[in-house]
């Protein structure tokens, strides 16, 4: 059954995703505080809004007053070309990423939904997918009661900070649509809103058991209406 008055944790909320899903959580019934862990404070002002600020995306203090939030969200990762360099790019999609789990773990989540990539593989020959399939061979072994990836394609939405490459792959591939059959749907650009809705709808059915302990979802998949609906 759905935890009712459940709380949730939410790392990366000032990303594409992470903003769409922090506004779901905010506004959904069943969750009754949100905290988020961002490096930044972020532009919103609500009751349910608890705001975390450390650089490292650390939880340096929590209060005994603060119950466990059953439910964790990680939205975090870059580029290369963001990041500069390969061992800069896995210093954020995997250590970050598994340095933030761990904090989660203690604050007693549960239930962990993270986004990872299509394709990801800790044996690709790309070091991207590669450094995500690591990502989540590491996150499998920390004993949440479940451990969600959610690997969607290419992500349609505004960013605060555009990402040229990122257009470039959209405008392509809305070229190509007509030739995308077969695993090539899976290519599809997916609504960043719908990846938040999936998010969220994949921890409430973590939370009945409808799940195995290690999930994923990937492509086109993402796409389907979410089973628990806004």
């Amino acid at each position: 059954m759905t935890l009712t008055n459940a709380q949730a944790i939410i790392a990366g909320a000032s990303g594409l995703v992470g903003d769409e899903l922090v506004h779901l959580l905010l506004n959904h019934d069943n969750i009754s505080k949100v905290y988020s862990l961002s490096r930044r404070e972020l532009p919103l002002h609500s009751k349910k809004l608890v705001q975390i600020v450390n650089p490292e995306l650390r939880v340096t203090e929590w209060h005994d007053t603060n119950a466990q939030s059953a439910y964790g969200f990680i939205c975090l990762g870059t580029t290369k070309k963001q990041a500069g360099s390969q061992y800069a790019l896995e210093a954020v999609d995997l250590h970050l990423v598994k340095d933030v789990a761990r904090t989660m773990k203690i604050v007693g989540v549960r239930h962990l939904v993270v986004i990872s990539s299509l394709f990801a593989n800790p044996y690709s020959p790309s070091h991207y997918l590669r450094t995500k399939g690591k990502m989540e061979q590491a996150l499998s072994k920390m004993g949440f009661e479940h451990c969600i990836f959610v690997r969607p394609g290419p992500l349609k939405g505004d960013r605060a900070q555009p990402r040229a490459d990122e257009k470039l792959v959209q405008e392509t591939l809305a070229i190509l649509h007509p030739l995308m059959l077969g695993p090539l749907k899976n290519l599809e650009p997916i609504p960043a809103e719908q990846v938040a809705r999936q998010m969220v709808s994949l921890a409430f059915s973590a939370a009945r058991h409808e799940l195995p302990a290690v999930y994923r979802v990937s492509g086109r998949t993402l796409l389907d209406k979410p089973a628990n609906t806004l």
